[in-house]
């Protein structure tokens, strides 16, 4: 069968507006998808459903069709895109009242039954996350655009790949493929050259979004429009593939992706080969993110400058403590940002921030603003804050708990109203034992002795991290076999938490990679309750990989 075009236009709500239109109007596809959610947004759009029960899907994917719907139905370039959010259905009609506004005959088909918040009380959006099955139905049935609610990113990828293909649910190493090459897409122009490491490799100004040809023996090839900005190679390929994962088995509601497998190859200039995935059968559960409002939280940074840092920082503690008495979760973190003889003002200032949280607004509102802003003439000297404190505004808490797949009704709602039931997987065949732990690949064979240098781990290895609920993973990935031979002894778990000392005593768990020539670390616990508790200086951990990257270490001169 024909080779499937899949592109991409948003990796997050929020993303580049003009990136559909792009796409459409850059080269041939056949499927556009659009990757609107995340766990913070499942919560942004949970609180804006508490104001209008008719909202609570992302209401941009509507202003980019209005602008490109013509265009995609021109092109024949179908639409599958999980900007539903909590709201599929209403957004499928919204969808459905434009296109009839702009009298573009298009066909509008909806996937619901991953809304759980019925069934866990106190959660302000519950939702499970789909496969690609009920994406597939639609399509099969002729639908023009399909939005979703919460589905795996990579399903965006695997629904049209499975419904163009017609692959059967049980075809584990197809499945995986796509799987990983939804993974790959599903961030946009993170695998096109954005926010990846060596990005002086090219000219990541504007780089273009990403698009995947998939074949029906799963294999894919990742490249990107001509002329489009940025580039795509392995490294940035790697990058990606590693971002947000854990160890070799990338677990999905189809099915679960050996990452341990992935062999990737330049098959020509900004085109990169997917090949060699193997599959296994999906877990028997699915994972539900619970998203619950946590109570308030509210800051003050105070810039401290000149001398005394340390004093000055031990003075506002003690001048605010009896403010913060009745708090439940006070931190206190300060940033040596200052420098001896600093010849800027900024340069020779540190930064003391102060986050408090707890159930009664007022507690974190007027009495700590009270506090902290009384301070302006009796506190230490050079005493400024970076901005005024506010009343004090909700935050979030995520988590992640598991359900079997018969605890969903996962339909597919076509665009004739017919509502098809998408079934379960089928259990693994009688007899097929899945391991329950992937033997660690033997390592490399160290390289010889020789004169080493102290620089920072960057010179020779690439990382990139992010966050999934609490924890964080930092993939790190080697350039050359030599390096990798290096790296592969070196960065063991225990020298991570030396080099990372926010991670000194959390569990911290390394996978190694070895067609990747890469590592990659999760760190558990070290986001709190995830992104929208904001409780560390970089709440989704997305620099976490270029921190480490700075760390020095005493690296072998050949490799330098």
């Amino acid at each position: 069968m024909s080779v499937l075009r899949v592109g991409n236009a948003s990796g997050f709500y929020g993303d580049r507006f003009s990136a559909m239109r792009e796409m459409l109007t850059g080269g041939e596809l056949d499927v556009l998808t659009g990757d609107y959610l995340a766990e913070l947004t499942m919560l942004i759009l949970g609180r804006d459903r508490l104001k209008d029960p008719g909202a609570g899907y992302a209401r941009t994917f509507l202003r980019q069709l209005e602008q490109c719907l013509g265009l995609a139905h021109e092109r024949g370039v179908r639409i599958v895109a999980n900007a539903g959010g909590l709201n599929p259905a209403g957004l499928a009609d919204a969808v459905r009242a434009l296109a009839e506004r702009l009298g573009i005959p298009v066909r509008v088909a909806h996937v619901e039954g991953d809304d759980l918040t019925a069934a866990h009380p106190g959660a302000l959006a519950a939702h499970a996350y789909l496969g690609g099955f009920g994406i597939a139905a639609c399509l099969r049935a002729g639908a023009d655009v399909v939005v979703t609610g919460r589905v795996t990113d990579a399903a965006l990828v695997t629904g049209p790949a499975v419904a163009h293909f017609g692959w059967e649910p049980t075809e584990y190493d197809r499945l995986a493929g796509a799987v990983v090459a939804g993974h790959l897409l599903e961030c946009g122009a993170q695998v096109t050259g954005g926010n990846y490491a060596f990005f002086r490799d090219g000219d990541v100004r504007h780089p273009g979004f990403p698009l995947a040809e998939l074949h029906a023996d799963g294999t894919s090839v990742v490249t990107k429009h001509d002329g489009t900005g940025g580039f795509v190679d392995v490294g940035t390929v790697t990058a990606q593939l590693l971002y947000e994962t854990g160890g070799a088995r990338y677990a999905g509601p189809d099915v679960t992706a050996r990452l341990d497998t992935v062999r990737l190859s330049q098959e020509g200039p900004d085109r990169v080969r997917v090949e060699g995935v193997r599959g296994e059968a999906p877990p028997p559960t699915l994972k539900v993110g619970l998203n619950r409002l946590g109570g308030f939280r509210n800051e003050v940074v105070f810039v401290l400058t000149g001398l005394d840092i340390e004093a000055k920082a031990d003075l506002v503690r003690a001048q605010m403590e009896s403010a913060l008495g009745k708090i439940t979760d006070v931190r206190w973190d300060l940033a040596r940002t200052d420098r001896p003889d600093a010849p800027t003002e900024e340069t020779a200032s540190a930064l003391l921030r102060l986050v408090v949280r707890d159930a009664d607004q007022q507690v974190v509102g007027r009495a700590l603003s009270g506090a902290a802003i009384e301070l302006a003439l009796a506190g230490y000297p050079g005493f400024h804050v970076l901005a005024p404190p506010g009343k004090g505004a909700p935050y979030g808490v995520f988590e992640d708990v598991y359900v079997p797949h018969g605890a969903v009704d996962h339909v597919a709602v076509l665009h004739d109203g017919r509502r098809v039931r998408v079934p379960p997987p089928r259990p693994p065949a009688q007899g097929t034992v899945v391991p329950a732990h992937v033997p660690e690949p033997p390592l490399p064979r160290p390289l010889p002795p020789g004169p080493v240098r102290r620089a920072p781990l960057g010179l020779v290895a690439g990382a990139r991290s992010g966050d999934k609920g609490g924890n964080a993973n930092v993939g790190v990935w080697a350039r050359t076999d030599e390096a990798w031979r290096w790296l592969a002894h070196e960065l063991t778990a225990d020298r991570f938490r030396e080099l990372i000392p926010e991670a000194r005593d959390l569990p911290v768990t390394r996978h190694r990679l070895p067609h990747l020539r890469a590592l990659n670390f999760v760190v558990e616990g070290i986001l709190g309750e995830g992104v929208a508790a904001q409780a560390r200086f970089d709440p989704q951990a997305k620099a976490l990989g270029e921190w480490l990257r700075a760390r020095h270490l005493d690296i072998p001169e050949s490799l330098l």
